[in-house]
């Protein structure tokens, strides 16, 4: 039984078909490209540089900070604003703030056509972000209010499928648009396919999340005010959460596990189309479908994932991929060696690409659920899933950062990738004293 209508569900779940389409194109395919393309001298033996704010950049570093930046933004914020929200019900308001923010930031990358406007694409792009990541925080938590605990699973799995089928398909639309712009009489001057596929991603973005906005409930705000006022008591409840971890030393463990492996996970993901445009020299075409491609493999990676855990359980599960993350990032500085020496690596890229697939689906999956089921029973879930947001996303400032001093101070993106190794080492070894922990207090567990 829904606690809402299926109109209402069927309106959040429309939210997923709406973003979805930045996560693609701006974060992973088009606009990564793009950039590098713009940004660069054109010449494979030179290192590219930006400047911007009156100080020198590696093109490829400068959007690693501008991505890590706004992340550090939206951490700080999603306490503060969830706080507001939950205080005067209004988080209806916030999700329809930050849905216009990062669509209309998303066309606005339309205007970003070369190194003379650098500061349209940098500024947009933070605000995009911004507004996607901020957006997910008050989308999410009508999760709760909207079906009760047993439809959850199947509701949030609607709103991921819907995601991915609406985002692949945008992403079809935008590569008709890069690649056959004579199809629709468009004059291809470098630039116009691409930053006409970016005001496309605003305009699907908004007008689809239309949908969301006149369907969801205002939201009901708390029947009392928050015990240390609306602008501290997000803090407050994070650190109140961090207390009860030291009860909780099995949880505590996998978080920092988490928070170390997840600073190779998502840099990976994130830096991966830069990386075949910059260091690979991998044309955009090839790029786009490899990456589309990897969207079909990590559907196929998280459903082998959780059949796994269900055989060795999820720690020993989430080691054995974490093994696999640390043979992508050798595999990948051998690979960028090879092209350096003059080998043709396109086969080898699709190949590790397709590996990657696997394991990106699986443990972003498996994480989640496995700071599900070692969390304590309690009616405070958003408090801890609020902690476990915020733990990704320092973990992804700090990877990202790493990722782009590494690479100003080496000249070299495969020395950056090789140096991420170390944060799945270590979140490797936490993995481990986790689970050894796990085996001799609670067997029952494993």
């Amino acid at each position: 039984m829904q606690t809402y209508s299926k109109k209402i569900v069927n309106g959040w779940v429309m939210y997923d078909w709406a973003n979805s389409v930045y996560n693609l194109v701006i974060t992973t395919t088009i606009y990564p490209a793009y950039y590098v393309a713009v940004t660069s001298d054109k010449d494979n033996n030179t290192v590219d540089y930006v400047y911007f704010l009156g100080r020198r950049f590696v093109n490829s570093s400068l959007y690693d900070y501008a991505f890590a930046f706004a992340i550090l933004i939206v951490a700080f914020l999603s306490p503060i604003l969830s706080s507001i929200a939950d205080y005067k019900g209004n988080k209806k308001r916030f999700l329809s703030f930050f849905c216009i923010l990062g669509s209309i930031s998303c066309s606005g990358l339309f205007f970003f056509k070369g190194l003379d406007t650098l500061w349209i694409g940098i500024m947009f792009s933070i605000l995009a972000c911004i507004g996607f990541w901020s957006s997910l925080v008050f989308y999410n938590s009508y999760l709760p209010e909207i079906a009760p605990y047993e439809d959850r699973d199947r509701v949030s799995a609607r709103g991921f499928t819907m995601g991915y089928i609406g985002s692949v398909l945008m992403q079809l639309i935008c590569f008709v648009f890069v690649f056959k712009p004579e199809w629709f009489g468009m004059q291809n001057d470098g630039t116009l396919p691409a930053r006409t596929s970016f005001l496309f991603v605003g305009v699907w973005w908004l007008g689809f999340a239309q949908i969301t906005l006149r369907r969801l409930p205002a939201g009901t705000p708390a029947e009392k005010r928050p015990q240390f006022g609306i602008l501290s008591n997000g803090f407050i409840e994070l650190k109140n959460v961090w207390k009860e971890l030291t009860h909780q030393p099995l949880l505590k463990r996998y978080l920092t596990a988490y928070f170390f492996y997840n600073m190779g996970v998502q840099t990976v993901m994130l830096v991966a189309s830069v990386f075949g445009s910059k260091e690979l020299n991998l044309p955009m075409e090839k790029l786009i479908i490899t990456l589309l491609i990897i969207q079909l493999v990590a559907i196929i990676g998280a459903w082998g994932m959780a059949k796994l855990s269900g055989v060795f359980g999820n720690l020993p599960t989430l080691m054995g991929v974490v093994v696999i993350w640390i043979g992508i990032c050798v595999a990948t500085y051998f690979i960028a060696l090879l092209h350096d020496q003059g080998t043709n690596v396109e086969i080898h890229f699709y190949a590790l690409a397709g590996v990657a697939g696997l394991v990106m689906g699986g443990i972003q999956s498996l994480s989640r659920s496995t700071y599900s089921k070692l969390m304590p029973v309690t009616h405070d879930t958003t408090s801890y899933f609020s902690f476990y947001d915020v733990t990704e996303k320092i973990a992804m400032v700090i990877g990202m950062i790493s990722f782009g001093l590494i690479e100003e101070i080496t000249e070299s993106m495969k020395k950056s990738v090789l140096a991420l190794i170390v944060f799945f080492v270590i979140g490797l070894f936490l993995l481990f004293y986790a689970y050894s922990w796990q085996k001799k207090k609670s067997p029952a567990l494993t």
